[in-house]
């Protein structure tokens, strides 16, 4: 059975950063063992060693070579004999084990997640969740916000993409795995998180962030006050509802004085999500078998995804917003537009996230994202830990001369106000 499944009949893609919330990071050296196959123990047994193993063997040999698996089953008996605080729960073992499989392979975005951490994704792709709504990654070893997220109590808090999470409450994360971290930050509605962050080069300094519920539309759009010939459209992640929001919105801004003469779509902080999505999304502009994004895969075939077009806001002059909070499937879409339309980026350098998950979820709750791919722009550009950089240059830091945002205004969609108007008049 091959490796790959093209027909994704039974898979879900994932090009986004979404799953950094809950990336296991394996044991300590990497170890990596197989139960069999998908096998698993039976019943959770108080004392592991005595838990009834099943599909001990695998059913095919992934690797070509021979691998003694006596030395796990070794560690094996001597955690359940020799550890102090007995018992030890046999399925905890297990799925901390295909962690370290899995954490073997050396890639931060192939992840294995227990039923309870898969339920959670589920969750945050859907848009409902309780947390303070902040998408967390590992970074030259470093734990820092990618983005937080529109309407989020961390928005509201203060949180910016590429602030550095050193404390969560009064303990320091050094040491501490990103699931251990995103499992502190979590927690019920109405409790308080206190994070102690750095800003670039700035000291330290702290927010107290009250956990929410969090339910989050993904799609927003406005006339911009300004320039009412101008179309506003925020995506703020690739999730399950994302394409139903937008094709919404964009029939309420057909109602609403009629097709825009021009479109900024803002993917600032949109830390990506279900591929389709974008490629939906990109069909609103493009014109059909228009090519969105190509995929290789490791036994060196290759898939190309493209427009259904036809949509309302075709072959509009589009300026693009993204900064460092972009990844994934909202890079994909921007560079989709710009290679095909010519569409203007605007902001700062994204993310750089160039490879496709797919999603596995298994008969116990448990999933298995598994990257399966790499993506490669209309125009063949590959942007992973590179990210895209922007036609036109506007930082908001506070760390840059003249680059500090005030109070109410946005200089980057200022700009892609005046950029779009521009390309209109002429």
């Amino acid at each position: 059975m091959p490796l790959v499944d093209r027909s994704f009949s039974n898979r879900k893609r994932l090009a986004g950063w979404l799953l950094s919330l809950l990336l296991v990071a394996g044991l300590s050296g990497g170890l990596g063992f197989y139960l069999g196959a998908r096998g698993e123990l039976g019943a959770s047994s108080p004392v592991p060693s005595l838990a009834k193993i099943l599909n001990r063997e695998p059913r095919a040999a992934p690797l070509p070579k021979e691998v003694d698996f006596s030395l796990f089953w070794k560690v094996w008996d001597i955690l359940n004999q020799d550890y102090l605080f007995q018992p030890l729960d046999a399925q905890d073992l297990v799925y901390g084990a295909i962690s370290g499989l899995v954490g073997a392979a050396g890639d931060p975005f192939t992840a294995f997640l227990p039923p309870q951490q898969n339920e959670v994704m589920s969750m945050h792709l859907n848009g409902r969740y309780e947390g303070v709504g902040a998408e967390l990654a590992v970074r030259d070893g470093n734990l820092v916000i990618v983005s937080p997220l529109d309407g989020s109590p961390a928005k509201a808090a203060g949180a910016l993409p590429g602030d550095l999470v050193l404390k969560i409450d009064d303990d320091s994360v050094t040491g501490m795995t990103l699931t251990e971290a995103v499992a502190r930050i979590r927690g019920p509605a109405g409790e308080t998180v206190t994070l102690t962050l750095r800003r670039g080069e700035g000291e330290p300094f702290s927010l107290a962030i009250v956990r929410e519920e969090i339910a989050l539309k993904s799609v927003s759009w406005r006339r911009l006050e300004d320039a009412p010939e101008v179309a506003y459209l925020r995506i703020s992640r690739f999730g399950e509802p994302t394409v139903g929001e937008w094709s919404e919105a964009v029939a309420a801004l057909g109602k609403e004085g009629g097709l825009p003469k021009g479109v900024i779509l803002d993917l600032r902080g949109n830390p990506g999500g279900y591929l389709e999505s974008s490629v939906s999304v990109a069909s609103e502009f493009l014109d059909p078998g228009s090519l969105v994004v190509s995929e290789e895969f490791g036994d060196g075939s290759s898939r190309k995804l493209l427009s259904q077009g036809g949509g309302q806001l075709r072959n509009l002059p589009v300026v693009v917003l993204i900064d460092k909070g972009s990844a994934s499937s909202s890079e994909i879409l921007a560079l989709a537009l710009k290679d095909n339309l010519g569409a203007v980026l605007v902001g700062e350098t994204s993310f750089g996230k160039g490879t496709v998950q797919e999603a596995k979820d298994f008969t116990d709750g448990s999933g298995l994202h598994v990257t399966a791919a790499k993506w490669l722009s209309p125009q063949g550009s590959w942007v992973h830990e590179k990210g895209i950089t922007p036609d036109v240059e506007v930082l908001i830091d506070s760390e840059v001369e003249g680059g500090v945002q005030e109070e109410g205004g946005d200089p980057q969609l200022e700009k892609a106000v005046e950029v779009l108007r521009a390309s209109i008049a002429s």
